[in-house]
């Protein structure tokens, strides 16, 4: 499991290769690109390649484009597309005037489809896609080539240009390159160019009946937009001789380079669209960018930050093998990022009510509390102190163990910010349940030690019972139970606690926070105002992460 110590950070395997390329003079600028498929969201994965590009390009006084590869019309919306700008912006990148579609290009494509079929490199096969599947052979025994291998390039040009005008049925006919049945790479065993796929597309509509293949779109798309380096994750480092061969076949402006690194793969995260789109299908989530969600639309609305997944990004590094990333280091970079700019507030998720005896009715005092203890520039609120109060139902023992040091019967605490509270009686309902405290504060206490010179171990929140607001509040947590998600019972290895939604009570300065906002409650961990769920003067909060990780704790337990 990687550790911020194990991780891969510096040199920058593919800084150092364009170093030496721009050294030789072998490429003259760096050109990257991020190629989507727009057939769902994208993920904390996509995260890491968008950053790769985009400073990649960045560094050298590049570019770096924004490319769809909108090849496969029948799972492709145009909600994703624009879900996918939105995310890369919300990062922090920006392609520019460099945004391109593989449609762009479907007829440059078609035309040199037509040059390999002239050049003896392509044919029309009408075998079915099971009996591809057959012919293809396996990783010790050779192909079989196809009974249409040898067609003459007349027929293959009639029968390619019968395809595309819609005379075939869908499946009826591919396109494949002539390469090699025998070859141990079985990505070059006469791989399809097109199929016959009768679909809407987005945004060439119906004027195609017919659509590329990603591995012969692909490479081609980046010498089209003249990529120097085109840098993606090792599933395909063995589709690169396939990349090399098609690029070398028909004449092309340029010969982009193709770099591999490993995928993020995290603990308790599927990175699976297939699986992600299955949890969205079947109602297993509130939607894609549901706050327990691994893609960025629900991270984003969760609360995490661009600087904090930028920040992990970076802290990961880059490696050449896969691993496994705990988790963790992304909560960390979350704290970190959030700890030094979240104004710290008091809300109670599970509200015990506190009588204080010896404290007037109707008697309000004011107690200045500073927004965060190392940045005064934040200011200050005021936090009405009253006769009634709400402390946390957990900050309560009425039988406490010898390590628990907050409040008990005949035992005192610090209020935040305010006197020493000490519990007097235990107020039970008809049941035996515990449902109001009677205590007392010392008045000398405020803000310092008493004059006896006694000293408390613990210091709780709290507020005001009748001066604070009523909020719902949304403890997110992991989605998996797992360390490793079993992918064959992806609603079995869901974590049943995912999401609890309380009714907190929360400072009434909070009334006021606007939706996308953070704050630390004290004690609780950093949340977030929902940008969806919130209405004005009714905020909803949403836990990003608790102050500590939890779940380690859990582990150590056990």
């Amino acid at each position: 499991m990687t550790t911020p110590e194990s991780a891969e950070q510096a040199p920058h395997f593919i800084h150092e290769i364009i170093d030496e390329e721009l050294a030789s003079q072998k490429v003259g600028g760096v050109v990257t690109r991020f190629p989507p498929e727009p057939n769902g969201y994208l993920h904390i994965g996509h995260a890491k390649a968008i950053c790769v590009n985009f400073e990649t390009a960045q560094k050298y006084g590049g570019r770096c484009h924004l490319r769809f590869d909108d090849t496969n019309p029948s799972k492709e919306e145009q909600e994703f597309i624009d879900s996918i700008m939105s995310d890369i912006r919300w990062l922090g990148f920006d392609w520019g005037e460099h945004l391109y579609f593989a449609s762009d290009y479907f007829e440059q494509l078609y035309g040199w489809a037509i040059q390999l079929i002239r050049d003896g490199k392509a044919y029309v096969c009408d075998l079915s896609a099971d009996e591809v599947r057959a012919y293809r052979g396996t990783l010790t025994e050779p192909g079989r080539e196809s009974p249409c291998r040898n067609r003459s390039i007349e027929e293959n040009l009639d029968l390619f240009q019968r395809m595309r005008v819609g005379e075939f049925p869908d499946g009826a006919k591919t396109l494949r390159a002539k390469i090699d049945m025998a070859s141990p790479n079985m990505n070059l065993r006469d791989p399809a160019l097109y199929r016959i796929r009768r679909a809407h597309h987005p945004r060439v509509g119906d004027a195609w009946c017919i659509y590329p293949m990603y591995d012969w779109a692909h490479g081609q798309s980046d010498a089209i937009e003249h990529i120097s380096h085109s840098i993606c994750t090792l599933e395909f480092e063995n589709h690169r001789p396939l990349y090399d061969w098609f690029l070398g076949q028909v004449t092309v402006p340029c010969k982009p380079r193709q770099i591999e690194f490993a995928r993020l793969n995290l603990t308790y995260t599927v990175m699976s669209k297939r699986v992600l789109r299955l949890l969205v299908e079947r109602g297993l989530v509130e939607g894609w960018d549901d706050p327990r969600m691994p893609t960025i639309a629900g991270l984003r609305r969760r609360g995490y930050t661009p600087a904090a997944m930028r920040a992990f990004c970076e802290r990961i590094g880059l490696a050449k093998r896969e691993s496994l990333v705990d988790v963790t280091l992304l909560e960390n970079a979350v704290r970190d990022d959030l700890n030094a700019h979240a104004p710290r507030v008091m809300g109670v998720l599970s509200p015990l009510k506190v009588v204080i005896e010896n404290w007037d009715e109707g008697k309000v005092e004011l107690l200045d509390a500073p927004y965060h203890p190392d940045k005064p520039e934040f200011g200050s609120r005021s936090v009405p102190f009253t006769r009634e109060l709400f402390i946390e139902r957990d900050d309560f023992m009425e039988e406490p163990s010898k390590k628990f040091f907050r409040l008990a019967p005949g035992k005192e605490v610090r209020l935040r910010w305010a006197y020493f509270l000490k519990c007097e009686r235990v107020v039970k309902d008809e049941a035996g349940n515990v449902v109001e405290l009677r205590c007392t504060i010392d008045p000398e206490t405020k803000g310092g030690a008493p004059s006896d010179g006694r000293k408390v171990k613990g210091t709780i929140h709290w507020v005001s019972a009748t001066d604070s607001i009523d909020a719902e509040v949304r403890l997110y947590d992991r989605l998996f139970k797992e360390e490793r998600p079993d992918l064959d019972d992806v609603a079995g290895a869901l974590n049943p606690d995912s999401l609890k939604v309380t009714r907190a009570r929360v400072e009434k300065s909070l009334a006021s926070a606007k939706a996308g906002e953070h704050f630390q409650f004290e004690r609780q961990g950093y949340f977030f105002t929902d940008p969806i769920l919130s209405k004005d003067g009714a905020p909803v909060f949403n836990r990003v992460v608790p102050l500590r990780d939890t779940w380690a704790k859990v582990a150590a337990k056990g």
